[in-house]
């Protein structure tokens, strides 16, 4: 379903009526349950499972946010359209096994187990910068693995133009999928030169630890030089293709959020300005952080837009 008003409904405004009380029930179900482990993502992990997972070549020498600040403030409208309550909602949601499905314009098309995946790509800790849309940020310190060199594993044909990925469908354990703020399921997308760029990144975990389940678990798209809304979560399907995705807020509100969404201080959303940034878990007497062009990326990723308008493909 399509929202009603793409004039009016933004990524921060709607919760739908069957998600709410959905929200309320399991958040009561949740309170039940003894403390430990009752909200996963809330205290910082105890077992951390990659901490000799090696620094990789394009982490940023950067103080990264407490786990308490990315874990529990999240955009998942698969879950909720409030940025807290997915820490709770999302613990349902079983990430083993999991399976990824390969298809279009490739020489290796599939379905993928999640395990295979993962041991055909070494991990490594990349700090990048976040940028939300909405004009907040944060700095996350992601355990992966480089984005392209999984997606060259399938061997993509010269007619490989664009990458398009697809999250999980499943409104069962997704209670925000049964609302019409968005078209479910969600889909994503990269032209073939941004998807094989060497900052693009897989996550599949965070902290040194497994990706929380409310951050996008098990395999979470990273793309720091781009809005946060590029970065889909709970990936199960990867196409290769001629034509440019039909990405999920493009559908929905063509005129505020872009295919390309890179991060840009001198375009404004039609709501907001875009020149300045919250920082996440800063204290309200701190300063807004001055907003840089592709987040501070720029050296790296500018050359994949020369010539281009990055008003008018924003």
């Amino acid at each position: 379903m399509l929202i009603k008003s793409k004039a009016v409904v933004s990524e921060n405004d709607v919760t739908d009526r069957t998600v709410f009380e959905a929200r309320r029930s399991i958040i009561k179900a949740a309170l039940t349950l003894p403390l430990a482990g009752a909200l996963p993502g809330v205290s910082e992990a105890k077992n951390k499972k990659y901490a000799d997972v090696p620094v990789g070549p394009y982490s940023a020498d950067l103080e990264p946010n407490k786990f308490e600040d990315v874990a529990n403030y999240t955009n998942y409208y698969e879950f909720s359209t409030n940025k807290t309550d997915s820490t709770v909602l999302a613990r349902r949601l079983a990430t083993r096994p999991w399976s990824v499905a390969v298809e279009g314009e490739v020489e290796e098309p599939g379905v993928y187990d999640l395990e295979d995946i993962l041991k055909a790509n070494p991990l490594e800790q990349r700090i990048y910068r976040f940028r939300c849309v909405e004009a907040w940020s944060m700095v996350v310190p992601w355990i992966g693995f480089p984005l392209g060199a999984m997606l060259k594993q399938f061997k993509p044909t010269l007619k490989a133009k664009y990458v398009e990925f697809t999250t999980l469908y499943k409104p069962s354990i997704m209670v925000g999928q049964k609302s019409g703020v968005l078209e479910w399921p969600y889909v994503e997308g990269l032209r073939i030169d941004e998807a094989m760029h060497p900052l693009a990144f897989i996550a599949t975990g965070m902290y040194d630890d497994d990706l929380p389940n409310q951050n996008g678990a098990p395999l979470r798209l990273v793309i720091p030089w781009k809005y946060g809304f590029k970065s889909i979560k709970a990936i199960v399907k990867i196409r290769f293709q001629e034509d440019m995705p039909k990405t999920a807020w493009n559908k929905s509100a063509p005129h505020e959020y872009g295919f390309f969404a890179n991060v840009n201080p001198d375009v404004s959303h039609p709501r907001w300005s875009q020149s300045r940034e919250r920082v996440l878990g800063a204290s309200i007497f701190t300063p807004k952080r001055k907003t840089e062009l592709f987040n501070g990326y720029g050296e790296a990723v500018a050359s994949l837009y020369s010539g281009m308008d990055l008003t008018k493909n924003f």
